[in-house]
């Protein structure tokens, strides 16, 4: 299926703050023009409160002049958010499972959903209670982890490449492998989560990312392994901190949050991998069980107002499945922008996520268990 660069990239519509776990601010601001208060107000003076759990810097918060898209939401509803974030989908997966959260609502990836689909973990979604969904461009629905789209509804799309410090590596052009090259030893981060970790080593070996075989995982293992003396550190969220300050050449890392450091820090870049990368979609669920799912039904319809889906792309940097958020673009900006990703690249050289069995999950966790603690 042909893609279209349906999503707001330029530098010059991106002024995001870097406030990494942050949330909400003060913004006191109209979003939503024209909200259906009716719709809104059903409960109003119920005294609900909603458990969010979300990605870092991963929504307009109110800092730099954005909207405030949380405070809009509360007072349009009556209906108090609380937000935390988590730094990987594994550490909200485990969160959940050991029951030490209570969420109402929930923004993991692709092939976490469907692990967490397989397992019972999500909530059946009533789209009667989410009239915006048809806001969705269809492309973005029916995919292989909820093909019936009944357990998520997306939020943002993007892919993975290498931030670099373009003072520090003056390769005209690189691939993956340029994070093994010794040349930049200890200037190197790594992500700090295996399935992103060990997608790098399997597309340099030529494997599939999903792959499941145990000859290949392991010789993905020993290339990790044998990159791990040439790394600073392994980081999610610290990448902000550490590249904007000079502290490494090079860091694997997705493409929204590449363009928020790049629009602070010029002497940043991002580069795209040619021999291919990760592509993701990361959706809102609710949780099994979620106490305040009604609510938490209305909170995602919100979300999928066009102003709102506008406000967070436009705050994050990252790629809108919001068809009607994406009409609000400029022709200026969809024309000028920076565009990373072509038709023929999305289509050719990236894979999603899907979820691996038990036995490799296990069988992955373990090899990288091994890799981090150096045995």
């Amino acid at each position: 299926m042909k893609r279209h660069l349906s999503f707001i990239t330029a530098a010059a519509v991106f002024s995001a703050a870097l406030t990494l776990t942050g949330c909400g601010g003060t913004a006191d601001e109209t979003i939503v023009q024209n909200p259906d208060t009716e719709y809104y107000s059903q409960l109003k003076d119920e005294g609900i409160t909603l458990n969010f759990a979300n990605w870092g810097d991963y929504i307009s918060d109110g800092t730099d002049g954005y909207p405030d898209v949380l405070s809009e939401f509360e007072r349009l509803t009556g209906i108090t958010v609380n937000c935390t974030t988590f730094a990987t989908n594994e550490d909200l997966y485990a969160k959940m499972k050991a029951g030490a959260a209570d969420y109402d609502i929930i923004i993991p990836s692709d092939y976490m959903i469907s692990k967490m689909i397989s397992e019972d973990m999500l909530e059946k979604l009533d789209t009667a209670d989410i009239p915006n969904i048809g806001n969705t461009d269809p492309k973005y629905l029916n995919r292989e982890f909820d093909p019936e789209n009944e357990y998520s509804v997306p939020y943002f799309w993007g892919v993975t490449g290498i931030v670099y410090n373009k003072d520090l590596v003056n390769e005209e052009d690189f691939g993956w492998d340029i994070l093994w090259n010794e040349k930049y030893a200890d200037q190197i981060l790594m992500f700090d989560n295996p399935r992103d970790a060990f997608a790098v080593a399997e597309n340099m070996l030529g494997y599939s990312m999903n792959t499941e075989d145990p000859d290949e995982l392991q010789a993905a293992a020993d290339l990790l392994t044998k990159q791990k003396p040439l790394v600073q550190a392994y980081v999610m969220d610290e990448i902000f901190n550490k590249m904007s300050a000079g502290e490494a050449a090079l860091a694997p890392y997705y493409a929204g949050d590449a363009i928020m450091l790049m629009r602070d820090y010029d002497f940043l870049g991002f580069k795209v991998i040619d021999s291919g990368a990760n592509t993701f979609l990361d959706s809102m669920c609710i949780p099994k069980g979620a106490p305040n799912k009604k609510a938490a039904e209305m909170f995602i319809n919100y979300l999928l107002e066009p102003e709102v889906a506008y406000a967070n792309s436009d705050y994050v940097g990252y790629s809108t499945p919001n068809r009607k958020a994406y009409e609000m673009v400029s022709d200026e900006v969809k024309n000028n922008g920076i565009s990373y990703f072509t038709d023929d690249y999305l289509e050719t050289h990236t894979e999603t996520f899907k979820a691996l069995s038990p036995d490799a999950e296990k069988l992955m966790s373990d090899l990288w268990t091994k890799i981090r603690s150096g045995s």
